[in-house]
């Protein structure tokens, strides 16, 4: 993936969440929830924690951890550049999702969040990002690890 792909889909991942997220805060937050289907629902949510409710209320530290991990999906972008298609668009799904995630922690103090599945907690566009990305990482990974054997 060129670099100029790259950045164009991860900023397209950021103004979608930023969209998302707009509509979520003017739209959603005075409703509260909004039921779409049995199993789903549009729920506001503000998170100062991380995934699970982890580290409730340690906004500071989740900034800190955000920044350090966008330096390094940098560097490994550099590093990687001619590796295989799954690294590349993983790195450009965690990289957007923790933009849009690291925007709300500084400007707001918490994540907006508003997905809610009802069986899982409530989460947002960014967050699928990042799930669906370190799954692509995992599989890029586990195949550049193939590649390498069968060269050995």
């Amino acid at each position: 993936m060129k670099p100029a792909a790259r950045a164009g889909v991860m900023a397209a991942i950021v103004v979608a969440d930023r969209l998302a997220k707009y509509w979520a805060v003017h739209w959603l937050m005075p409703r509260s929830t909004l039921r779409v289907l049995p199993f789903f629902r549009f729920t506001y949510v503000e998170n100062t924690g991380a995934a699970f409710g982890i580290g409730f209320s340690r906004n500071g530290f989740f900034i800190g951890l955000s920044s350090a991990l966008l330096a390094m999906l940098l560097y490994l972008q550099s590093a990687w550049m001619r590796k295989n298609f799954w690294l590349q668009g993983g790195l450009v799904l965690v990289a957007g999702g923790a933009v849009g995630n690291l925007y709300d922690r500084v400007a707001y103090g918490y994540v907006v969040d508003f997905l809610d599945f009802r069986v899982w907690p409530v989460f947002n566009l960014a967050d699928s990002c990042v799930t669906i990305g370190a799954c692509c990482l995992a599989w890029g990974m586990k195949l550049e690890d193939a590649k390498d054997k069968q060269s050995a």
